[in-house]
């Protein structure tokens, strides 16, 4: 069998897709190591990978990541981490090596060592219909007028990169969109906007679920139908307010309310409705596996999930490809959208109760379902990091059976 290393950023939408493809894997006989930080190091290690520890304090960001800060904390974290990963890496000699799209050390990694490599899209796949993000653009270009030192750090931040290593094969700006040979997009052809201008080295796996442990201390089972879930995300902070006003807004509507509240702890949001379960974090599988409803910022992974579940959404973007994940679930009539500034109670509980009460919804969300689990999710992926493998290593010797 073979020796798979995946580098990654830490942070939960981009780690919790690959996890049931690195349990998979392992499964299969491969010897899997995956880096990243202590926070997710005990949920890596449950898939039966081997843990490799980032040095420091992994992603270097600050605030909220917009485009230009992301593109600048993502060049000043490949300098920081690629010594350390090139070490581990040359120990472990991996047959191939695969990254997140948006984790540029993984392509110069793997130029480095001449080590094949594949990436996940945890978002959409992007090209000139479907626009990155942090692609070059005359936003990223005010944006970088209007923060001329975070703009400078990220040009000197990616000079540095391309005068230290072999950068060949990452995107000159894009770093959040570095693509290879074999590139495993969590999502189905059925979402992603113009599927059909993408490729064969785009794969359009479905969601990739499963592999993250129950958690005990979740009541599922007290759970009274219709059971309404409402979660920002762990990336950006909603704050109170708008956390509160989901709960009141939906607690008529619901038999029971969950609420997520991210990093803003539970208590600070007051006395809420009796039939309103606020949790920092809740095992957000299973709550939609019981829901009717998901009122969601909009990210990739999050938006897959409920898609998979077949629930409808109320989609309040925070940020980065937030608003064009709304527009596309609008699009396809599986949810409605709601702008953060407009968020009120009676805006709220108006669209929720649309959501419940008009069929078109959930018929839409149905058919999402039956798509993003046609389309193989984790089982697919790893066949095709399989094949990837097979083909990297070249045809077989001619006295050996060839594979069909």
């Amino acid at each position: 069998m073979s020796t798979i290393a995946f580098l990654n950023i830490p942070l939960h939408g981009h780690i919790n897709p690959t996890l049931p493809v690195v349990a998979e894997l392992v499964r299969r006989g491969h010897t899997v190591t995956y880096h990243t930080t202590p926070a997710f190091a005990d949920e890596i290690a449950a898939t039966g990978a081997t843990v490799r520890l980032y040095p420091g304090d992994g992603l270097l960001l600050s605030g909220p990541p917009t485009p230009l800060g992301m593109l600048h904390g993502l060049a000043r974290t490949a300098l920081a981490l690629l010594p350390a990963v090139l070490s581990d890496l040359r120990r472990a000699r991996p047959d191939l090596i695969v990254h997140g799209s948006a984790c540029p050390w993984g392509p110069v990694a793997a130029t480095e060592l001449g080590v094949p490599a594949a990436a996940a899209f945890t978002t959409m796949a992007f090209d000139r219909r479907v626009p990155s993000p942090t692609r070059a653009s005359w936003e990223l270009l005010a944006a970088g007028a209007a923060r001329p030192r975070t703009a400078f750090g990220c040009l000197r931040s990616r000079w540095r990169l391309s005068r230290r290593y072999d950068t060949r094969n990452l995107p000159l700006i894009d770093l959040a969109n570095a693509g290879q040979p074999l590139n495993l997009v969590f999502t189905s052809r059925a979402f992603q906007p113009g599927a059909a201008s993408f490729g064969p080295a785009y794969r359009f796996v479905g969601p990739s679920v499963g592999a993250r442990p129950r958690d005990p201390s979740f009541p599922a089972d007290k759970l009274e139908a219709p059971v309404l879930y409402a979660s920002l995300g762990t990336v950006f902070d909603a704050g109170p307010r708008v956390l509160r006003t989901f709960a009141t807004a939906l607690a008529p509507l619901g038999g029971t309310v969950v609420l997520a509240t991210g990093r803003t702890d539970p208590a600070v949001l007051g006395p809420l409705p009796d039939n309103v379960f606020a949790r920092a974090f809740v095992p957000q599988p299973e709550v939609l596996d019981r829901a009717a409803l998901f009122v969601t910022h909009g990210g990739m992974n999050s938006v897959n999930e409920a898609m998979y579940a077949g629930v409808p959404m109320l989609v309040v973007p925070q940020g980065a490809d937030q608003p064009m994940v709304a527009r596309r679930v609008v699009g396809l009539g599986a949810g409605l959208s709601l702008r953060t500034e407009d968020v009120t109670e009676d805006a709220v509980r108006s669209l929720a109760r649309r959501l419940l009460t008009e069929p078109r919804f959930r018929d839409a969300a149905a058919a999402l379902r039956v798509a993003q689990r046609e389309a193989g999710g984790h089982l697919r992926a790893a066949d095709e990091l399989e094949d990837r493998l097979r083909r990297a290593a070249g045809p077989a010797p001619a006295h050996l059976p060839q594979e069909s």
